[in-house]
């Protein structure tokens, strides 16, 4: 129930910056304009697809992800500035309810990002003729919350460990990197050399990968790639834990 209640508080705090709505509402719109005018300027002979709309519309939601991470970072890094978090810890909320606010409270954030994303991809695809199923924009917005999850346990980590002066510019090295080697902005299965293997280190690639399989009703090819996002998943989340509870822990005393 504490951390219920504290969720309702960190979503409040988030939806207050004018920021929450830019990033949240109008960003899937504006890049899904854009790409989709870039697409529709490249010639067929190409042969490039991920800026088509079955491509398109999972890239972007995953790339939505990022600014998800950045937005519980700024979170748990103002509250430590303030020593909100040192004078709550003095209540009888435990390190888990603090976890727990947070996690939910950008879960809200993420699954609203993701249903705009997708419903803003279903509009332009009636605009430009593309095929997006309804089941698919389902299944693909579900595969989609491992790394939601992901990216959050990212943001707690940083928000953590920086200051929230810092926190920004942290998250935006791995906003970058997740733009260059996951997939969004460039066919990444068709590249050779480093690029692609340092990409299948890394979640971002899998988590693209495996939404945009999922969109297009490939189940059974896309088991391997989402496993390895759960994997990577279960791993951020269980160190934003540790981390979380050590610091707590470490301020109060």
């Amino acid at each position: 129930m504490k951390g219920l209640i504290f969720c309702k508080r960190t979503v409040k705090e988030i939806l207050r910056d004018p920021l929450s709505y830019i990033f949240c509402l109008g960003f899937p719109i504006i890049m899904l304009i854009i790409m989709t005018i870039v697409n529709e300027s490249i010639p067929k002979q190409a042969n490039m697809t991920v800026f088509q709309i079955q491509n398109l519309a999972p890239g972007i939601a995953y790339f939505g992800m990022t600014f998800v991470m950045l937005f519980a970072c700024i979170q748990v890094s103002k509250d430590r500035n303030t020593a909100l978090i040192m004078r709550l810890h003095a209540s009888p909320m435990k390190s888990y309810d603090f976890i727990l606010g947070y996690t939910l409270s950008v879960i809200i954030i993420a699954l609203l990002q993701l249903a705009v994303t997708f419903l803003a991809s279903y509009i332009v695809a009636i605009v430009v003729k593309g095929e997006l199923s309804i089941p698919g924009m389902f299944m693909s917005m579900l595969s989609l919350i491992p790394s939601a999850i992901m990216f959050i346990s990212f943001g707690m980590i940083f928000g953590t460990l920086v200051s929230e002066k810092a926190a920004p510019g942290v998250c935006s090295i791995i906003i970058s990197v997740v733009g260059m080697i996951g997939g969004i902005w460039m066919d990444i299965d068709n590249m050779k050399g480093a690029i692609l293997n340092i990409s299948k280190w890394l979640p971002f690639y899998h988590g693209v990968k495996a939404s945009r399989l999922m969109l297009a009703g490939e189940y059974s090819e896309m088991i391997k790639p989402l496993a390895i996002t759960i994997i990577f998943m279960i791993a951020t989340y269980v160190l934003a834990i540790v981390i979380m509870r050590i610091k707590l822990n470490k301020d109060t005393r």
